[in-house]
């Protein structure tokens, strides 16, 4: 018997990718809603775990989307790391501290993607201790159910479900990404703002997002609730 399942990091058509989307966002609503009930329960501790999980499950995301633009193998290959990698995925776990403090256009949550950032590691520490007792500091032992407190475990329960609450996506979004997004990627700044307002125009006229405004405009130029 195999000691470890063997790890696809190969090229993923479109298909491929779609699928892998779906499957991504199911079960992290899936995750955040078990992670509401424990909370309810005032099971603190494993709702802050529950919900890391689901964070990180929503992180595949944004990934998979890269790997649908990726290049070359060597850009392929990263990704599959991030893919695997539990501080990778989790990067988004403060975006609702960024919001209650005035963060609205896209520019504002740009701290959550620097390479030196430390939250995504506080957060996987918080996952960890949520689930097992550990001997820590001066063989000090750390108790789940001691350490996540109710503030800090419905906080991360409302942004796993705020992450979660993507929409069942298809070949046509993915291939539009892929037009849109493939000649500006890894570019300039104002290149990749451009290809992301132009995708989402193409989404509206196929009828794969809401008519009127462009959102992804309105994100990047004004920002969220802002008015022109």
């Amino acid at each position: 018997m195999k000691k470890r399942l063997d790890q696809y990091k190969g090229k993923l058509t479109v298909s491929q990718i779609v699928e892998g989307i779906n499957a991504a966002t199911a079960n992290a609503k899936r995750l955040a809603s078990s992670a509401a009930l424990l909370f309810k329960n005032e099971d603190y501790a494993l709702a802050a775990s529950i919900s890391a999980l689901s964070i990180e499950e929503s992180g595949k995301v944004p990934i998979l989307r890269a790997m649908a633009v990726s290049r070359n193998e060597q850009e392929l290959t990263e990704e599959w790391k991030r893919f695997r990698s539990h501080t990778n995925k989790n990067i988004q776990w403060l975006i609702l501290e960024l919001f209650s403090k005035g963060a609205r256009r896209l520019d504002d949550f740009s701290s959550l993607f620097a390479e030196d950032a430390e939250h995504p590691y506080l957060l996987d520490q918080i996952k960890q201790i949520g689930f097992y007792t550990d001997c820590l500091g001066k063989a000090h032992w750390s108790v789940p159910v001691e350490i996540i407190d109710q503030k800090l475990a419905q906080t991360l329960v409302q942004t796993a479900e705020i992450l979660a609450n993507g929409k069942k996506i298809t070949s046509t979004e993915i291939e539009l990404w892929i037009k849109h997004i493939s000649p500006v990627w890894k570019r300039s700044k104002e290149q990749m703002e451009h290809g992301l307002v132009q995708w989402y125009k193409a989404m509206q006229d196929q009828g794969l997002a809401k008519a009127g405004t462009n959102e992804m405009e309105e994100f990047i130029l004004r920002g969220i609730g802002k008015t022109k």
